[in-house]
């Protein structure tokens, strides 16, 4: 009889999910799925609310990555209020969410991601995390603790606390930046800038050409891709067009405001986690051998749908990685190497807004007045495209609430993910710990936030089930 391989918890990512692999009677892998045990529902106790209080409510879905909730709300707050922000808040803003990627990319491919490279993806798990990494490579886990510092340190000083900020308000930013902080944040902002150009060096020299094999292997399948970009197709993480790239490379542009022409979101009974899917390209399926919507969001979908990056080191490394992969390139684990040249732009790009004197500005901020209206605001957050869409009434209060989050486009794509790593790594029956893990790499590739994504629409989803002292399932419960 067939087998069940479950992995639980899949560890180094934000929130909690499990990998279930179910084996045929021949050992080979019938199906697998990622179940993601959590339930947020933030959209739900959003409604009700003054609108301007959401871009202090929401940074609390997650810890790590707030100010992508943060910013995103502020800008659907604005578009509700029909305002503008002034010139300087927008580049606070902007400068703010650099200091912010930096923390998160660095946390998530040296400390979450990096042990799987750095030990090897077969280590034994008793070293095959950040303390191993520390033992390893000792002056590179120093560094990388020193630039986290100091990129959650810049956005305390421009935004005054570095995690749930309250700094984004609607029509700006609460408080300009003055001299004294600017001279700080910019020996801060180049110091991260040299950290960004040696990890990129390190891991295309150290890291990245012991695992080129897997690379080219493990879950590479065609998927379309989402991302960000403003006139001429330049990637910008802050604000710009949404475009939607087909598997092939045909991609169409349009304003966020617009995403429910182009997005569709598709429940199933067994996730907490909706399924986003591109409308016109067909109904949506996860079927291997004939998908239909899926795509992917994330770094690497970055890379793929930029026509260019607007500064010169990420540009460069952007045409070697092109040079060597292609466009679009569908290789999973080749987020982690996209996500490197995120950094080395992140870094550039909060340089040249902290080099414009009119960031310190001190007209920051416009009166707003609370009326009827429907707001979308999105950015490019560490884990993909994050959409945020609010209705108000007259009086400015939360009619409704939409959130699409990075991790939820990527759910479809990282349970096919799975299952193709699945099925071509484990044939009769046999596979061991470095199988099983590279199976869970693939899910940390996509560098998941679940917390973030559980904003499941209709029912929820519970499942129960009633085990024997021996482990065995005796029963199950479920809707």
């Amino acid at each position: 009889m067939g087998k069940t391989i479950v992995i639980q918890p899949v560890t180094r990512i934000e929130g909690h999910a499990k990998i279930t692999i179910q084996l045929d009677d021949q050992g080979d892998v019938a199906d697998a799925r990622v179940n993601v045990v959590e339930l947020r529902g933030f959209e739900r106790f959003c409604v009700g609310r003054p609108v301007e209080e959401l871009p202090r409510i929401v940074c609390r879905i997650c810890g790590v990555c707030p100010w992508a909730h943060h910013l995103a709300s502020a800008k659907a707050c604005d578009a509700v209020f029909g305002v503008t922000i002034p010139e300087a808040a927008a580049k606070i803003r902007e400068a703010a969410y650099m200091a912010h990627f930096l923390h998160s990319h660095v946390l998530h491919f040296f400390i979450l991601s990096g042990p799987d490279f750095v030990m090897g993806p077969g280590a034994d798990f008793a070293v095959r995390n950040v303390v191993g990494v520390i033992g390893k490579v000792p002056e590179v886990a120093t560094r990388v603790v020193r630039v986290r510092y100091l990129a959650q340190m810049m956005t305390q000083l421009m935004g005054g606390k570095a995690i749930h900020p309250d700094v984004a308000v609607p029509g700006g930013w609460s408080k300009p930046i003055t001299s004294a902080e600017l001279a700080e944040l910019k020996g801060m902002a180049q110091e991260c800038l040299d950290f960004s150009l040696f990890a990129m060096e390190f891991a295309k020299t150290q890291i990245f050409p012991a695992y080129l094999d897997e690379v080219k292997t493990v879950a590479v399948f065609p998927t379309g891709a989402i991302g960000t970009v403003q006139a001429g197709g330049v990637l910008n993480l802050y604000d710009g067009n949404l475009r939607l790239m087909e598997p092939g490379g045909a991609f169409a542009d349009f304003p966020p405001a617009e995403y429910l022409d182009h997005i569709g979101e598709h429940v199933e009974p067994w996730s907490y986690l909706k399924f986003p899917y591109a409308k016109k390209w067909g109904p949506f399926s996860m079927d291997l051998e004939h998908p239909s919507g899926i795509y992917r969001a994330n770094a690497l979908a970055r890379i793929n749908v930029c026509d260019r990056i607007g500064t010169p080191k990420a540009q460069a490394e952007l045409e070697e990685f092109r040079s060597r992969f292609g466009r679009p390139a569908h290789n999973t684990l080749l987020f982690h190497w996209a996500r490197l040249i995120e950094t080395v732009y992140a870094a550039e790009r909060l340089t040249e807004l902290l080099a414009d004197p009119a960031i310190t500005s001190p007209d920051v901020r416009l009166a707003v007045k609370p009326r009827a209206a429907r707001g979308v605001g999105s950015v490019e957050a560490p884990r993909g495209t994050l959409i945020h869409d609010y209705e108000t009434d007259a009086d400015g209060m939360v009619k409704n609430v939409n959130i699409i989050v990075g991790t939820t486009h990527n759910n479809a794509p990282i349970n096919m993910s799975v299952k193709h790593a699945a099925k071509s790594l484990i044939k009769k029956g046999n596979y061991d710990e470095r199988v099983l893990n590279l199976i869970e790499m693939t899910v940390r590739a996509h560098d998941p936030c679940f917390s973030c994504a559980t904003h499941r629409l209709g029912e929820v989803a519970v499942r129960i089930e009633i085990r024997n002292p021996s482990g065995e399932i005796v029963g199950v419960l479920e809707n």
